[in-house]
């Protein structure tokens, strides 16, 4: 069975990262077709936090995404990539 990567990466707000990191391990995924394989957090230099998650299925699996968090809590638009496992 393919697997599919979901990457999603927020840049805090000054100030505001362990918030956001707060923010984005709270968020529950809405239920999907299959069970969320794995979910990992990490944060990098900048106030940057990053969430991945991975599912069963391919690259245009229906599964679903974090959300973008509140706006007091971003300096920019979440940015968003899809990865299939090869």
């Amino acid at each position: 069975m393919p697997t599919v990567a979901l990457m999603w990466e927020a840049k805090a707000a000054p100030g505001r990262a362990p918030e956001l990191l707060a923010w984005a391990r709270g968020q529950e995924l809405a239920p999907a077709a299959v069970p969320c394989e794995r979910r990992e957090h990490f944060t990098a230099p900048g106030d940057r936090v990053l969430v991945i998650t991975w599912w069963e299925g391919g690259y245009d699996a229906e599964v679903p995404e974090l959300p973008d968090p509140p706006a007091q809590l971003s300096a920019r638009p979440v940015h968003r990539w899809r990865f299939e496992r090869v």
